[in-house]
């Protein structure tokens, strides 16, 4: 699987962005798809995941930010509302096969990333 994620850029707070993620290969509707992201000199931090009709957010961006996919197009988004300064980062869009939903947050359960889209969130 390769993924392609896109839908980044400058915008002020208070702002929005919707994050898309593109992915190759015909068993996309199979995987655990997550999104992740990594501010400068910071670790890579879960945002949310889709597991089987069930999402998971990170308490951080609970009522902000959104997760969805669409298997036909193998696409899956991020909606992203009300943007802090401090959701300023680059975000990436991750792949599992076998993910559980208790593992969802954590960065080494997924199979496949993204090569990243950077969010800029100015005050």
């Amino acid at each position: 699987v390769q993924l392609q994620a896109s839908g980044g850029g400058l915008v002020q707070a208070g702002g929005s962005l919707r994050l898309s993620c593109a992915a190759s290969g015909s068993t996309f509707s199979t995987y655990v798809m997550g999104w992740f992201r990594q501010a400068p000199g910071k670790e890579r931090e879960f945002v949310a995941a889709w597991k089987g009709g069930s999402t998971r957010y990170a308490d951080s961006v609970k009522g902000r930010f959104t997760i969805s996919r669409d298997n036909a197009k193998k696409t899956v988004y991020l909606q992203i509302n009300s943007l802090k300064p401090e959701d300023t980062a680059v975000y990436y869009c991750a792949a599992g096969r076998g993910t559980i939903y208790s593992q969802l947050p954590y960065p080494d359960e997924y199979d496949y990333w993204g090569q990243g889209t950077l969010v800029t969130v100015s005050s």
